[in-house]
């Protein structure tokens, strides 16, 4: 380990929605800077206990595993609560489970609407609370996984895009309600992985093509990307709080 990834050894990080895609990645980047995991999952048990097992082998007693609903508020100070039991400290929370479906105008319910607010909003908000106390004992942050579409919103998806425009305007204002104790801030995925429940198809491929020709890099990123971006925000920007960081190739100056 690097002398600049050992600054983390010992530190606690809590991730949401830990269990695969992006949140599996920032799982291991965080991991190997040195870091201690409390990993969060829903209903990917099988994929969680892989991971575990994965990051186990690696460093032996330096992962933790729960299962929880983070709609049910009132339960997430019990999270929180766990992991303090299990380590004794809490020093970053990465808020990024999500939940991403299309809802366009004249289709919209009030499901919709309190499922996406929920996972993308509320249950950040409610978790950020809970994890106030112990973050500010550590001086440690909060990273919000946000969206380019918090600026730039996204056609036929008029809930996610109000939710997450609301994540980052919950991700500046814990940055001035929290300070000077707790840094939060934000990161901002562009293309980096298509939608899981996405088919195959032509129209699809063609989508994703018209979606990169608009980035400047005319790629698209990686998990890889996302996670660096993570652990730079929590381990390397101390002056820096209440930020977005995209992380999008350049995809919000021609979205």
């Amino acid at each position: 380990m690097s002398e600049a990834s050992s600054i983390l050894d010992g530190q606690v990080a809590l991730i949401t929605g830990a269990s695969k895609r992006i949140g599996a990645q920032i799982a291991r980047t965080l991991h190997h800077a040195g870091m201690n995991l409390c990993l969060h999952y829903r209903s990917s048990e099988e994929q969680a206990i892989t991971l575990a097992s994965e990051l186990e082998k690696q460093r032996p007693d330096s992962v933790q595993l729960v299962a929880a609903d983070l709609l049910d508020t009132d339960h997430l100070p019990d999270i929180v609560n766990t992991v303090i039991e299990r380590w004794g400290r809490l020093d970053l929370l990465v808020n990024n489970a999500s939940g991403f479906y299309p809802t366009p105008v004249g289709e919209i319910t009030k499901t919709h609407w309190e499922g996406l607010m929920g996972a993308n909003l509320e249950a950040p908000l409610f978790l950020s609370q809970a994890a106030a106390p112990a973050l500010k004992d550590s001086q440690g942050s909060i990273i919000n996984i946000i969206d380019i579409h918090a600026e730039r919103p996204m056609r036929q998806h008029v809930v996610y895009s109000v939710a997450k425009a609301g994540l980052l305007a919950l991700t500046k204002s814990l940055a001035g309600e929290l300070g000077p104790g707790i840094r939060v801030n934000g990161v901002a995925p562009g293309a980096i992985l298509w939608p899981e429940n996405e088919s195959d198809t032509a129209e699809s491929d063609s989508l994703h093509e018209a979606i990169l020709s608009r980035t400047a890099l005319k790629r698209p990123g990686s998990p890889d990307d996302i996670a660096n971006a993570v652990l730079f925000l929590h381990r390397d920007a101390p002056y820096v709080t209440g930020h977005m960081l995209p992380v999008d190739g350049g995809r919000l100056l021609n979205i």
